[in-house]
């Protein structure tokens, strides 16, 4: 793989070469046809837009795909491109590759709500596609893959923001379905787009060395087929070199903080045989040429990975000093190592064993199970991020049955995998024998016993919703306590609504809370007040991430209408005072103190009310300050509210209060330090603090000229790598 884009000529060709059977004029055919509706349309890079999906086409015939799947991959853009309907293609083309089409073009369709739900809702109807046919996800990937390879032209957010959605989404999903040669390509092209800078440092210290690295390599693989001749084997093994990928060796340098020198398997060589039993025999040859380095041994063969693959690794050192891994596989493992859950169709001719690959795309349904028992949409996108990690841990009962789980799992992720009820009813656990606390992080090898109580009644504890990394322990969790405890639930969900509005300084009435939150009950398929209250307590919907747009709603309802404020505000004549407090207001209050109120922290730009307090001068409002709003209702104080205005040059030092939300990452809180240093602004206060998704929290109070300076201050911040959105609190920190 590696053709930008191709030709139907390409294409033919490529068939022609195939051992496999294919439907020439079916495809051509297809081909036809999509050249006639996508007549006159070009892509972004000026080229005519049937190039892409015959790219897609060609890329799915490299992983041996079926005629129906090439077809479907040439028609793949019609239905939603072009006036051609799905009962077209099913007329011409029959029944699967019209329920192909269908499946690849119900996923560009999604409710839009905000930007995180929308491919919240994208990935739940991928998983679904994936489990009603693999075939809609394999051109799924294909279309991503064609797309990042002509990403170059695209604007650059449109890029940075493709490619985070590949290297979160389609990358892990690449993974698990053990198709390695798209997975690495994703990674790598979504890398050079989201830091440019390391990739060219990676890439130029690999081409510094490119010269001497082959050389090493070819060295290597001489060594061993020479020390090869002296065995029997059924055939000859076949010997291969490889580089680890740009964005592999970056995970093992910036992620995992070493130098290139300690990337042990940076240099790989590959060695394929026909048994599994050559597979030791040749792991025993390596061993005895090349030191081993100590615990750099993986089985997947014993053990294999959750997406099928099965290989010995090992890291060694040659007499150069030169550390390499030795990957070692038959033929049928690294069919599947290469080609994953598509080699069905490239080596065997379709599904054979349909009941064998139900089960090796069980992990699809178990994500789609527990998806249903939260009410949060955006939660698929952490569990993206978690359930299909790329980096998985191995660990083991005392009856030696292994359990695949994501990176620093606790003990209650394994009791939960193992089965529900051991999960409800853990009490404790032991590793290698000893007593563990239950958010001991497990690792590959750890042989773990988990400790039950004997009263079937008992449940879990909420404070493990903390604790779980793996999505379907949280799910289980949540929904023993959805099923066992609503009242508690509802009582729990009130509490924390209650205490968020206070955090936001939303002053509610009770008769208006249903009115506010019409558009969540929607979105969490709550029909009651009861039900929303219910979902919180037992986790279903994760309120950190909605209350600021509940609050912007808040704020639009009880906003003052522009056409009524000159009515509610008494109109009065304006000088300005003789005090430099930056306002301007009638001439009977010229040297009365002036304040500005905590409640809303106004700024110099900001749209602005003065409240006549009663021996404390004049308190200074945002005319969107709930306290204001909720004061008009008050017909006895309406006339201590004045109109007032900022003076060109205000000579007083305001403070604002910033919150940012980013992806939690190394160096994040330095980033943004350095962004307001560079803007020049002084910060006063900043906390930080890990939210339960995964995401970070920064809250800063800083000190600027107005609104105009602390816009700008914001858009820069947001610039930032990982940072997701900059918000303004009303209410930061003043020096009065």
């Amino acid at each position: 793989m590696g053709n930008e884009s191709c030709t139907i000529n390409m294409l033919i060709q490529k068939i022609l070469d195939e051992d496999k059977q294919y439907d020439m004029s079916k495809i051509i055919s297809a081909y036809e046809f999509a050249d006639k509706a996508h007549e006159g349309q070009k892509r972004t890079s000026g080229e005519p837009y049937i190039v892409h999906p015959v790219s897609v086409a060609f890329i799915l015939l490299e992983l041996g795909m079926d005629t129906d799947t090439i077809c479907a991959a040439m028609l793949h853009d019609v239905v939603e491109d072009t006036d051609t309907t799905l009962e077209e293609i099913q007329k011409r083309f029959g029944q699967d590759v019209a329920m192909l089409v269908d499946g690849v073009t119900k996923l560009s369709k999604a409710p839009i709500f905000n930007q995180d739900e929308q491919l919240a809702e994208n990935v739940r109807k991928i998983l679904l596609a994936m489990s009603q046919d693999i075939r809609v996800m394999l051109i799924k990937l294909c279309d991503r893959l064609h797309n990042m390879r002509t990403l170059g032209c695209r604007p650059g957010f449109k890029q940075r923001k493709a490619a985070l959605e590949t290297m979160n989404i389609y990358a892990p999903i690449a993974h698990r379905l053990g198709i390695k040669s798209i997975k690495d390509e994703l990674e790598d092209l979504s890398f050079h787009y989201l830091d440019p800078y390391a990739y060219s440092e990676i890439e130029h210290i690999l081409e510094i060395k490119k010269d001497e690295r082959e050389l090493f390599i070819e060295n290597i693989k001489e060594k061993i087929s020479e020390r090869f001749k002296s065995e029997h084997f059924i055939k000859p093994p076949q010997i291969d070199g490889r580089v680890k990928s740009i964005y592999g060796i970056y995970k093992k340098i910036y992620i995992n903080r070493k130098s290139i020198e300690e990337v042990y398997d940076k240099y790989a060589v590959r060695v394929i045989v026909s048994t599994v039993l050559e597979c030791y025999d040749v792991l025993g040859i390596i061993h005895e040429m090349f030191r081993p380095i100590p615990n750099r041994f993986k089985d997947y063969i014993s053990t294999p990975k959750a997406n099928m693959y099965q290989s010995l690794h090992t890291s060694v050192i040659s007499k150069e000093g030169i550390t390499f891994e030795v990957q070692i596989r038959t033929w049928e493992m690294h069919h599947t190592a290469e080609y994953g859950i598509a080699a069905h169709w490239k080596y065997k001719e379709g599904i054979q064993n349909r009941d064998k690959m139900e089960e090796k795309l069980s992990w699809i349904r178990q994500v789609l199970e527990a998806q249903q028992v939260t009410d949060d949409v955006e939660e698929i996108v952490r569990i993206i991020k978690t359930d299909l990690s790329t980096e998985e841990i191995v660990v083991f009962t005392p009856k030696a049955d292994s359990f695949t789980l994501p990176p620093d799992s606790t003990i209650i992720d394994f009791a939960y995998r193992v089965h529900t009820q051991i999960g409800h009813r853990m009490t404790g656990a032991k590793v290698d024998g000893k007593i563990v606390p239950l958010d001991y992080k497990l690792h590959t090898g750890d042989i773990v016993e988990i400790l039950t109580s004997k009263d079937e009644s008992r449940g879990p504890n909420r404070a493990w919703l903390e604790i779980a990394r793996t999505n379907e322990a949280k799910a289980k969790i949540r929904a023993w306590f959805k099923k066992e405890c609503r009242e508690e639930n509802i009582q729990q969900g009130k509490l924390e609504l209650e205490k968020e509005f206070k955090h936001y300084r939303m002053n509610v009435p009770d008769e208006d809370i249903e009115k506010l939150l019409a558009d969540d009950f929607k979105r969490h398929n709550c029909s009651s007040l009861e039900d929303f209250y219910a979902a919180i307590g037992y986790g279903g919907v994760i309120l950190p991430k909605m209350m600021q747009r509940l609050k912007d709603s808040y704020d639009k309802m009880y906003a003052v209408p522009e056409e009524k404020s000159a009515d509610e505000i008494v109109p009065t004549k304006t000088i300005e005072s003789k005090n430099d407090s930056g306002v301007i207001f009638e001439d009977v209050f010229r040297d009365m103190q002036v304040r500005y109120s905590r409640c809303c922290n106004p700024l110099p730009g900001d749209d602005i009310v003065g409240y006549v307090t009663r021996g404390r001068g004049v308190s200074v409002h945002k005319t969107t300050c709930p306290n204001y709003l909720a004061s008009l209702k008050d017909e006895e104080n309406r006339d201590r509210w004045k109109r007032v205005e900022w003076t060109n040059a205000p000579k007083t030092e305001f403070y604002a209060e910033i919150e940012v939300l980013a992806l939690d990452s190394t160096g994040l809180l330095l980033r943004v330090a350095a962004a307001v240093s560079e803007a020049k602004v002084p910060i006063f206060n900043s906390s930080s603090r890990r939210i339960k998704n995964g995401n970070a929290e920064i809250r800063l109070t800083v000190s600027v000229t107005g609104k105009e300076q602390l816009g700008a201050l914001m858009a820069k911040i947001l610039k930032i790598h990982d940072v997701i959105s900059v918000s303004r609190i009303e209410g930061g920190k003043k020096d009065d």
